[in-house]
């Protein structure tokens, strides 16, 4: 199986989870009249349940540990060297906020008025920076992350992990 399969089966096995638990409640209780007998056949027991959910959570346990293995083990060549994919995916969200303040400083004015500062005084905000420059360093910086992103993205379509999901998939 590829990474990118076992980071989209983490999700299913999450979904699977939630649906176990609605599924507890709905068969855990029942509510009767009076003096009304309890049913004798259900369609699943508490216990049927129970099972099922400790067998998805120790194969999402397995996953999770192969995943964060070949996050580890898998390099990926950047602009700033190789990087384990671990660090490449932290990395990509670090320039993804830091293209974001770029920007965000870019659309400030070079020069601002500002009232309501005293007895008429007006009062100028000026930018200490160009911002055509930072709107440039925001272009640039979006791109870094848009190729660390591809390249990661690649890699999990590339490397692989020994994990039979024939059960969900």
């Amino acid at each position: 199986m590829y990474l990118a399969d076992a980071i989209k089966l983490k999700s299913l096995l999450h979904k699977q989870i939630d649906k176990l638990l609605e599924e507890v409640e709905r068969v855990a209780f029942i509510e009767l009249e009076k003096d009304e007998p309890l049913p004798t056949i259900q369609s699943r027991s508490l216990e049927d349940i129970e099972v099922e959910l400790e067998s998805i959570r120790r194969d999402m346990r397995c996953l999770d540990r192969l995943v964060y293995e070949a996050n580890l083990k898998t390099v990926i060549e950047t602009h700033d060297g190789p990087l384990p994919l671990v660090e490449a995916i932290e990395f990509a969200i670090q320039l993804r906020a830091q293209a974001r303040m770029y920007q965000e400083l870019s659309e400030r004015p070079k020069r601002e008025f500002q009232y309501g500062f005293g007895e008429g005084t007006a009062v100028i905000k000026h930018a200490l920076y160009d911002p055509e420059l930072y709107r440039l360093k925001a272009i640039d910086v979006e791109k870094r992350a848009n190729r660390i992103a591809s390249a990661i993205e690649t890699a999990n379509h590339r490397t692989e992990i020994e994990f039979d999901a024939s059960r969900y998939m």
